[in-house]
């Protein structure tokens, strides 16, 4: 086994890979704020570290994966008001909403999905022992952490902490003893959910959250801490800083970031009314090609979601299924289980390897489709043993693949009956007619009536529709 590197955004450069207990990796990613339903950014950290833990459990790691649901903040409590309905009730929805788009999306749960409300009792003990370290103050029923107490704030972020202070827009807020001290814990407002502590009613900060139920399912120092980019400050730097003070060790070894879904080569934002909706994105595209384009970069670099790149996944993902067509229609068969790993799931290896080069990674597929192709063009049919042998040891290679970026999970066969669905719903299409006029071809070319047959043929294609004759019968797609 070769040696996995990762970048860690904790010194900002390519570190080897090395758990802090053998062939276990405890890894923490930050999940939505339930107040809303997900959106393609969303989709992007959930599905690369979805790759990731899938990943390492192939290469024989016990992957102990928490991802979180934030279910109490400011954020619920307005969408609760807009709604009239309690918080609580809000935060459950869009949870269930969330876990509805990622399974269209083929992600695995985590091994833990804790909310932050059950863990309470762990964020109050943890603010205590930051009261013992000297490191948070009260002020009314406000507990702020003091930024000051911990010298190494800004480590993660590459920020100074005195050019922060002189750069800060945010509110100067008279209660805090520097502008960039975070709260802990939030006093109770009417109407607000809330919790008995020791100082007085209130609910937990954003921040603390994570370090509590981190440290309470994965222990005080983890291998792997996950998100957007978005999150490295204030939210991760805030989190070390909270944590290494609490439990005085550090609190995770690698950082990892993915990078930005843009919009068009537009940010997206709320401003610019560019949020796409999961569940919406999945009625024009084939789940399994949204997932598909989402790994299609780099995982750190940002990647420019438009229909055009979204035809390019779907012409990309359909390329593979086709292949696996061929080769069950070739073999009859999917391949067996003795067949070992080959070079091109090791040349895959090699990719994932280098920092989870998901891209890298398609690119191997890609090329493995057009050679396996190419072989079946050229012989025919007419196998000799080790061809045979080298050809279904490819295809078991690409299966495995597959199972990596989840992909390739359908049979070719129902695949491509699930995009056609899309298309015709999409595309208001009648399939009754089309099935209709693909039997007409078929009695003209039974009577040899070619010129009829090509007409038939010829009217499809300007419906956007290409034939495919097999034995078993004509089968129709649509062309992208």
């Amino acid at each position: 086994m070769m040696t996995i590197r990762v970048y860690n955004t904790l010194g900002g450069k390519k570190e080897t890979f090395e758990t802090v207990e053998p062939k276990k990796v405890r890894m923490y990613v930050c999940g939505p704020t339930v107040y809303d339903y997900s959106h393609i950014g969303h989709a992007r950290s959930v599905v690369v570290f979805d790759v990731i833990a899938r990943y390492l459990t192939s290469q024989g790691y016990d992957v102990n994966y928490v991802r979180n649901f934030t279910d109490v903040d400011d954020k619920i409590i307005q969408r609760a008001n807009e709604l009239q309905m309690d918080s609580s009730t809000v935060a459950e929805k869009y949870i269930e909403e969330f876990n509805k788009d990622m399974g269209a999306l083929n992600v695995q749960r985590a091994t833990y999905e804790p909310k932050a409300t059950e863990h309470i009792s762990t964020i109050i003990h943890i603010i205590e022992k930051i009261f013992q370290k000297e490191a948070a103050y009260q002020v009314d029923g406000d507990v702020y952490f003091s930024v000051a107490s911990f010298p190494e704030y800004g480590k993660l972020s590459g920020r100074k902490l005195e050019d922060m202070v002189a750069g800060a827009r945010i509110e100067i807020n008279p209660q805090k003893r520097n502008p960039m001290d975070f709260a802990l814990w939030k006093s109770a407002k009417p109407g607000e959910p809330s919790w008995e502590s020791p100082w007085g009613k209130g609910r937990p900060g954003w921040h603390i959250e994570c370090s509590a139920m981190s440290s309470r399912l994965l222990g005080e120092t983890i291998d792997i801490h996950g998100g957007g980019k978005d999150l490295i400050f204030p939210h991760h730097e805030n989190e070390i800083a909270q944590s290494e003070t609490a439990f005085g060790k550090p609190f995770a070894k690698y950082w990892i970031h993915n990078g930005f879904v843009n919009i068009n080569q537009e940010k997206m934002s709320k401003s610019l009314g560019n949020f796409l909706m999961i569940k919406d994105v999945i009625k024009s595209f084939h789940p399994e090609a949204v997932r598909f384009f989402l790994l299609s970069n780099h995982y750190r670099s940002p990647i420019d979601f438009s229909e055009k790149a979204m035809e390019e996944a779907t012409i990309g993902l359909e390329k593979i299924y086709s292949l696996l067509q061929r080769l069950m229609d070739q073999f009859g068969t999917k391949p067996e289980t003795k067949y070992s790993q080959g070079n091109v799931w090791d040349q895959f290896c090699k990719a994932m390897d280098d920092d989870f080069n998901t891209a890298q990674g398609i690119g191997i597929l890609f090329s493995t489709v057009r050679d396996l192709n190419r072989l079946l063009d050229n012989k025919d049919g007419n196998f000799t043993d080790q061809e045979k042998e080298e050809i279904m040891t490819s295809y078991a290679d690409i299966l495995r693949i597959g199972n990596i970026l989840g992909i390739l999970s359908l049979s070719p066969g129902q695949y491509f009956q699930e995009k056609r669905q899309k298309y015709v719903k999409k595309h208001s299409v009648d399939p009754e007619k089309i099935e209709q006029m693909i039997r007409e071809r078929t009695e003209a070319r039974k009577v040899k009536n070619w010129a009829k047959a090509d007409e038939i043929r010829a009217q499809l294609e300007d419906m956007n529709i290409i034939l495919e004759d097999r034995p078993d019968g004509t089968i129709w797609k649509f062309k992208e």
